[in-house]
């Protein structure tokens, strides 16, 4: 009888806790992916790692037409792809919108298929949009970022399909290759000025 009263007293403490919850929390465990394309993959990854809400960000390939393309067979500029970032973020913390401002930002939109020496359609800017949602934040954004060019922006916005994760050695390229000349050229710089700026922060962010 007192462990069937007992059971009966921890049910209504449950079902009161229960009312006693607010109707709106948050779902802290949603995410959603981007996928853009800004030059070198080794660049955008080392920029999107250092933002607060982005939880991973992957190196690879995207907007060809090869099937698993390697990273050889993608520098020949003859498989349709592009080299982008695959990036999950938080949408609590860090919004889209929010990423392709710090898109803009961190390579030049008004180079068709370069960035820097870096020459090919490889490098072309592109966005790949996952959804209807994400696609008319991106052409709003770019109509934007227009604002602060004198170059119309090349950037292509086209519809994501496939996405290929580049080999092994080319994930978290710049953080374990600090000290190689391109990542001393070109990465390094363009990090300090983007922190300089206060738009990406110091350290990587995402969790490992």
């Amino acid at each position: 009888m007192k462990s069937l009263f007992s059971m009966l007293l921890a049910a209504g403490a449950l079902n009161l806790a229960a009312l006693a919850q607010p109707t709106n929390v948050m779902n802290t465990n949603k995410t959603e992916t981007a996928t853009l394309g800004g030059g070198c993959f080794w660049c955008m990854e080392a920029v999107y790692e250092r933002l607060p809400g982005v939880l991973s960000v992957t190196s690879g390939f995207a907007g060809g037409h090869t099937v698993n393309p390697t990273y050889e067979e993608v520098c020949t500029g003859t498989t349709g792809h592009a080299e982008v970032t695959q990036i999950v973020f938080d949408p609590a913390k860090i919004s889209y919108a929010k990423l392709l401002e710090v898109f803009w930002q961190a390579h030049d939109p008004t180079t068709l298929n370069r960035q820097g020496a870096d020459e090919g359609p490889q490098y072309r800017s592109i966005i790949l949009y996952h959804d209807e949602k994400q696609k008319l934040i991106a052409e709003k954004s770019k109509l934007a970022a227009q604002a602060d060019h004198h170059k119309p922006i090349v950037t292509e916005i086209v519809p994501f399909t496939k996405f290929y994760p580049a080999e092994k050695y080319h994930q978290g390229y710049y953080d374990a290759h600090t000290s190689q000349p391109y990542c001393q050229i070109v990465i390094a710089p363009k990090l300090e000025k983007l922190e300089h700026k206060q738009v990406i922060e110091p350290t990587v962010q995402t969790p490992k």
